[in-house]
């Protein structure tokens, strides 16, 4: 999805910058669905990955509540469920820990430039763990949060605010980088500033303009800093 930029953040305006993780560090947009399918299949599923795009952003647990109750599941154990999708999930990740592009150079000149680095995700603090240790990028993070730590995931704002609570930097000094319609709300929601950079998997969402910046990639983001 390659766009022309009529306006681009400005590095002086920000301290921090707050990524979301799934479809942003690393193309594990496609590795979910294949988890969903695999454990939803001894449900009798009959969901597409084009139907899972409904969910995108929402944590795992929200994700199968809500197929749950559209389906007819039946399903009371909802976390058991969310353990083989997260354990399947760690299997694809760990077979193919591959960046999405740009992220290295991005993360690199950040910490030169002494900019803050967050991660706030709808994923468990097992994935964080796995995708940074497989991605060699834990030490550029000065602090990452899951939000299943929250009563409430994306696309409330609770988690990104907490992260800039832990960075002691106000969240109007954020920049987020989402690729989702549900991330999105929840940073402009905690009054940051909101970088999409749609993950490529999904149909083009026009939902998505109403973030302030749009970049096909990091790289071209970090183009427009240099």
């Amino acid at each position: 999805m390659s766009q022309q930029m009529t306006n681009s953040p400005k590095l002086h305006d920000f301290d921090a910058v707050i990524f979301d993780m799934d479809g942003v560090l690393i193309d594990s947009e496609p590795l979910w669905k294949i988890a969903m399918e695999t454990v939803f299949n001894q449900f009798n599923s009959q969901l597409t990955h084009q139907d899972f795009q409904k969910t995108v952003g929402l944590r795992i647990d929200q994700v199968i509540e809500f197929w749950n109750k559209q389906q007819n599941w039946g399903l009371s154990d909802i976390k058991g469920v969310e353990n083989q999708i997260i354990d399947k999930l760690v299997e694809l990740i760990v077979a193919n820990p591959k960046p999405l592009t740009g992220v290295i150079e991005m993360l690199t000149f950040l910490q030169s430039r002494e900019i803050k680095i967050g991660l706030a995700t709808s994923s468990s603090n097992r994935l964080i763990e796995t995708v940074l240790k497989t991605l060699e990028i834990n030490q550029y993070f000065q602090f990452t949060y899951s939000a299943e730590h929250e009563t409430h995931g994306k696309p409330h704002p609770a988690v990104y605010l907490k992260v800039a609570e832990a960075l002691e930097v106000s969240p109007t000094r954020c920049l987020v980088i989402e690729d989702s319609f549900n991330g999105v709300i929840s940073g402009l929601a905690a009054q940051m500033r909101v970088c999409c950079i749609p993950e490529k998997t999904h149909f083009p969402n026009p939902k998505l303009a109403i973030a302030d910046f749009h970049f096909s990639d990091l790289l071209q983001l970090l183009e427009a800093w240099r």
